[in-house]
C-alpha cells in the first residue's frame, strides 16, 4: 500500500440551514476543499460521496451523490455512494484512502453532506430509525433496559424526560451499566459537555457557540436520564469533505500543508457480551490502528471522538487508551481533556456542541484535526499539535456501534 496524505479539507457552519440542500452544502465544502488544496475538480480521479438519510426524509434513496456533484466540473470519473450510518463520512475517507493507495487514482474526495432538519420534528427522528435492527426492536429495547437494571431512572426523573430519538436511550443504557459499574456521576458527564461548550465558543462553524456552566448543564430539559439538552447532539444540516492524495498526487500541490495519514482502519461490532467490556470494539479498533501507525495512546496530541452525548467522550477516552476502563469520570474532572490540559478531546465542540449532521460527522472530525495539526484552528489550537485521532462510531448491533472508523493523522515534518 502507498502512503496518503490530506491534501485539502472544507466544512460548511453546522446548524439549522432551511434555505440549502443537501447539494448546496456539499458543493460549498468541496469548492473549499478544492481551494485548500490548491486544486481543480478536474483533478479528482474519484468521488466517495457518504450520506445516511436523505432517503428516509426526502425519497431520494439512490445516486445521491451523483446529484449532489452534478453541477462541478468533474471528468466520467467513478462517484461511490456511502452510507454507514453515523460513520458514513469515515467510511467514505477511508475508501478514498484506499482509492489512491492502491493507485487507482492519485487524488480522490470524501464528501458527507446530510439535511435532518425538517419542519416535521418527527420526520427528522426518523433519521435514527434505519441505523440498528428494525426487525428485533422490541428485543434490543429489552436487552439495553436490562443493560441498565441496575441504575434505574429515579422516578422523578422518568416524569420529566421529553422526546427523543431512540439513540438517546440506546446511550443512556450504555451510561446507566457504567454508572452501576464504575460509579461514574452525572456531575461528570456534565463536566464533559461544559468542556465542549466552551471549546465550541471558539469556532465559527459550530452549531451552537455558548459556554454552560456544569450546573446549566445539569438545570437544563431533561432528555433521557442521565441527560440533559446540553448533553446530547443536535438535529443538524451540514457538509464537510476531505482532498486525499498518494505520493505522485502530492507532488502537485503544496506538500508543505499536506497531513500524513497514518492509519485508517474500520471495523463493525455486536459481537460480544453485554459485560465483556474490554472487548468493546472501539478497543479493537483503535488497539489495531495504533500497531498500523506504529504508535500508542501516548503519542497522541489532540482527538476528536463521536460524543453524541457527552457520555460519549467519557467512555472513549476509556476504550481508545488514555485511561483504565472506568477511569473516564475521574479523567475529566482532571482537566486532561480540556484545551491546555494533556490530551485534549473535541476541541471543536464536539457533536453535542458542533452539531452532528451523521452523514458529514466524520469528515468534520478530520476538517477540525488537519485545521489543528497545521497550527490553524486560533483560540483552539492545541498546542505542539502534531499527532491527532478521530474516533467515529455508526448505528447499533448487540451492545456497541455497528460500525467503527478509528482514523491517525500526522502533521507535515
Amino acid at each position: 500500500m502507498m502512503e496518503s496524505w490530506i491534501a485539502g479539507v472544507g466544512m460548511t457552519p453546522f446548524g439549522r440551514h432551511p434555505d440549502l440542500s443537501v447539494r448546496d452544502m456539499a458543493e460549498q465544502a468541496v469548492r473549499d476543499a478544492l481551494a485548500d488544496a490548491g486544486l481543480e475538480a478536474g483533478d479528482l480521479g474519484a468521488v466517495f460521496f457518504g450520506n445516511a438519510v436523505q432517503g428516509a426524509i426526502e425519497g431520494q434513496y439512490g445516486v445521491r451523490g451523483q446529484i449532489a456533484m452534478r453541477d462541478l466540473p468533474l471528468g466520467p470519473i467513478p462517484i461511490i455512494n456511502v452510507e454507514n450510518a453515523c460513520a458514513s463520512a469515515t467510511t467514505a475517507l477511508h475508501l478514498a484512502l484506499a482509492h489512491v493507495q492502491t493507485g487507482q487514482a492519485d487524488i480522490a474526495l470524501a464528501v458527507g453532506s446530510e439535511k435532518m432538519v425538517h419542519p416535521d420534528s418527527a420526520v427528522s427522528m426518523t433519521a435514527f430509525e434505519g441505523s440498528w435492527e428494525r426487525g428485533e426492536r422490541d428485543h434490543v429495547i429489552d436487552r439495553l433496559g436490562d443493560l441498565g437494571r441496575n441504575t434505574p431512572t429515579p422516578p422523578e426523573a422518568a416524569a420529566r424526560e421529553t422526546p427523543h430519538s431512540v439513540f438517546m436511550d440506546v446511550y443512556s443504557a450504555f451510561a446507566k451499566w457504567h454508572m452501576a459499574e464504575y460509579g461514574t456521576t452525572e456531575r461528570q458527564i456534565a463536566a464533559i459537555a461544559s468542556k465542549n461548550h466552551g471549546h465550541s465558543v471558539h469556532n465559527h462553524r459550530a452549531q451552537f457557540q455558548r459556554a454552560f456552566s456544569t450546573d446549566d448543564i445539569l438545570a437544563a430539559r431533561l432528555i433521557a436520564w442521565p441527560f440533559t439538552l446540553p448533553m446530547c447532539s443536535a438535529i443538524s444540516d451540514g457538509a464537510a469533505a476531505a482532498i486525499v492524495c498518494n505520493k505522485a498526487g502530492l507532488a502537485r500541490i503544496n506538500a508543505a500543508r499536506a497531513v500524513r495519514v497514518r492509519a485508517a482502519v474500520m471495523m463493525h461490532g455486536g459481537r460480544r457480551a453485554p459485560d465483556d467490556y474490554a472487548n468493546h470494539i472501539s478497543r479493537k479498533a483503535s488497539a489495531r490502528a495504533y500497531e498500523v501507525a506504529g504508535l500508542g495512546p501516548q503519542d497522541i496530541d489532540v482527538v476528536e471522538c463521536h460524543d453524541a452525548t457527552a457520555f460519549g467522550e467519557l467512555q472513549q477516552s476509556e476504550l481508545l487508551g488514555f485511561t483504565e476502563l472506568g477511569g473516564g469520570g475521574a479523567l475529566a474532572d482532571s482537566g486532561a481533556t480540556t484545551l491546555g490540559g494533556r490530551i485534549p478531546f473535541n476541541p471543536s465542540g464536539g457533536l453535542e456542541s458542533r452539531g452532528h449532521p451523521i452523514g458529514a460527522t466524520g469528515l468534520a472530525q478530520t476538517f477540525e484535526l488537519v485545521t489543528q495539526l497545521r497550527g490553524e484552528a486560533g483560540p483552539r489550537q492545541v498546542d505542539g499539535a502534531r499527532i491527532a485521532l478521530a474516533e467515529n462510531g455508526g448505528g447499533l448491533m448487540g451492545v456497541e456501534e455497528a460500525a467503527i472508523g478509528i482514523t491517525i493523522l500526522e502533521a507535515a515534518s
